[in-house]
């Protein structure tokens, strides 16, 4: 579907367009969550459950969406979420994405569960000195020598960081992806994970899945074998974003997995700040988890993170459109991005702080 007349004018449009345009196996794939799918509503309620308080007559000349992470200088702070099996979307998948990230500065985190190579991927945009970061997202496989060597070939394609995800041990209960008896198309697989090892069993537990579960001392061997940069992903709780920091990593994205493992766990706006409190500044921070408009962004930014991340927004456009509606659906975030800062009265995002928000008398920013 091309994009036609009229063009979507907000993320939120292609969401619409994406359920025509996918069929009822990959739209429940992408578009669902976990259980319930109350982690995967309330992140979105989360965001606005918070109220801005502009500033006025502020100057605003020369102002800019720029922020520094990990060393470098980004146009904006914009990335698109590590999200698997893309070419079950649109056959231009994971590379039609990276294009359209390079094309717009945003950064891209590549999923180890990508349906392209790491290497095609990182080959079509490494060279665009106006692309944002190229990350590579990881799963541990319970097999350090397999995972050593997949690290390995995203450092040799050019990869500038890892991001270990670390809240998805297992997969959750996704009740509309079994509704629709989900399976994957002949054509696209999770083309990392070829000759991987094969899941434990035996075990109470999940069957036994657990016992190759990543702990914290994997965390630390991976920080030891790996001269790239590494983040985890997944954090929700203080005392791990603190555990985290003894482990010597170098960011933190505070995410639930966009709802799709543990439903009612809490939205990632509500655990930002909080975290934001427990690092101190220590390191970057980044979030996920229903970002929908420019405001959301603002806010995130307000509450203490360096930068978003997006999934489903990307992914659905790239479903309707390809890697123009990628670069569409990014350009419409940086714009209304833009807007916010200008009506709320801040220059840079060095000028959003908590104090852009609104707090209800006795509550806490993000909770109830």
């Amino acid at each position: 579907m091309s994009l036609g007349a009229p063009a979507p004018v907000c993320v939120g449009d292609y969401e619409e367009r994406a359920r025509e345009a996918l069929d009822p196996n990959a739209w429940a794939y992408f578009a669902g969550g976990a259980a319930d799918e109350r982690t995967l509503r309330a992140n979105r309620e989360a965001w606005n459950a918070l109220w801005l308080q502009p500033r006025v007559l502020r100057p605003l000349a020369h102002g800019h969406t720029r922020v520094e992470l990990l060393g470098r200088t980004l146009a904006h702070p914009l990335l698109l979420a590590p999200v698997a099996y893309q070419r079950m979307a649109h056959p231009q998948g994971e590379l039609g994405s990276a294009l359209a990230a390079s094309a717009q500065g945003a950064g891209l985190v590549l999923s180890t569960q990508s349906s392209t190579p790491m290497e095609e991927v990182a080959r079509a945009v490494r060279d665009d000195t106006q692309r944002g970061p190229l990350w590579f997202q990881i799963y541990l496989q319970g097999d350090r020598g397999f995972d050593l060597a997949l690290m390995r070939r995203a450092e040799a394609a050019g990869f500038e960081a890892l991001v270990l995800t670390v809240d998805a041990p297992v997969h959750g209960a996704r009740d509309r992806e079994r509704r629709a008896g989900f399976r994957l198309p002949a054509d696209v697989s999770a083309v990392h994970l070829h000759g991987a090892p094969p899941l434990p069993h035996g075990g109470e537990l999940c069957g036994g899945l657990l016992q190759a579960a990543t702990q914290w001392d994997d965390v630390a061997w991976l920080r030891g074998v790996t001269r790239l940069p590494l983040l985890l992903k997944g954090v929700l709780h203080a005392d791990d974003a603190r555990l985290a920091l003894a482990q010597g990593v170098d960011g933190l994205i505070v995410s639930n997995h966009g709802g799709r493992t543990l439903d009612t766990a809490l939205p990632t706006a509500w655990a930002l700040p909080r975290i934001a409190d427990a690092v101190g500044g220590a390191v970057p921070l980044l979030v996920d988890g229903g970002i929908r408009r420019g405001t959301d962004v603002l806010k995130a930014v307000a509450l203490g993170a360096r930068a978003v991340l997006i999934g489903r927004p990307y992914v659905l456009a790239l479903a309707v459109a390809g890697a123009q509606g990628v670069a569409h659906a990014l350009r419409l975030l940086r714009d209304e991005l833009e807007i916010a800062m200008a009506l709320a009265g801040c220059a840079t995002l060095a000028d959003a702080r908590r104090e852009l928000l609104f707090e209800r008398p006795g509550s806490l920013l993000g909770a109830p």
